[in-house]
């Protein structure tokens, strides 16, 4: 699995990763030090980057496509948490700081191409460079508080009101994640939401 540094794309990959919220800031050096170890994977739909319950846990940028954070309880029945795309990250730094397995899987909903490197690899760069930490662990709560008015909206909206706040929250992703997805995001069958865009309430 090729580095960033040794990829043929790396030119591209770079830019991409310049563009992502948590690393925008960085200086060449920062740069320099980090992306030798930044592997480069190319996932089909449906691959798992992450596994539930596993403490083996790796850092996660997206160059391309889409990503889901999903809980499975005993029964096999999944809650999707959040969709992350582009300039995106995802992670398993809370579990790690409470000392706890993964508490959800990372699934790829679309063909996706990702940069990733263990964690604790990650932890020890962000130790170095208190200005990436700061912006790493802003984004860490940001995510954790969407999570957390998301399962509350899911009690407190209609169906309607649940699919126009995704659709005002999250435009440039309605079109791009599979009805099926989005149905299941929103505790919604996918008849109802069908029904709900051919009745012009959504």
């Amino acid at each position: 699995m090729p580095t960033v540094d040794n990829h043929p794309d790396r030119n591209v990959i770079r830019v991409q990763l310049k563009q992502n919220h948590v690393l925008k800031d960085m200086t060449e050096q920062e740069w320099a030090e980090l992306e030798q170890h930044l592997q480069v994977v190319d996932c089909p739909k449906g691959d798992f980057l992450l596994h539930q319950g596993v403490h083996e846990m790796e850092q996660y940028f997206i160059l391309d496509g889409i990503l889901k954070r999903v809980v499975t309880n005993q029964q096999a029945k999944e809650m999707i948490l959040r969709f992350a795309d582009e300039r995106s990250m995802e992670t398993s730094y809370a579990a790690w700081r409470l000392k706890t397995p993964t508490p959800y899987s990372i699934i790829c909903v679309t063909k996706a191409r990702i940069v990733k490197l263990p964690l604790l690899q990650w932890i020890a760069f962000l130790d170095k460079h208190e200005h990436i930490k700061q912006a790493f662990e802003l984004d860490v709560m940001q995510l954790m508080s969407d999570i957390m008015a998301h399962t509350i909206t899911l009690h407190l909206l209609d169906a309607p009101g649940r699919v126009q706040r995704f659709v005002r929250k999250h435009p440039a992703l309605f079109d791009r994640i599979p009805k099926k997805e989005l149905a299941s995001y929103l505790n919604l069958s996918p008849e109802t939401l069908s029904r709900l865009k051919h009745q012009g309430k959504i």
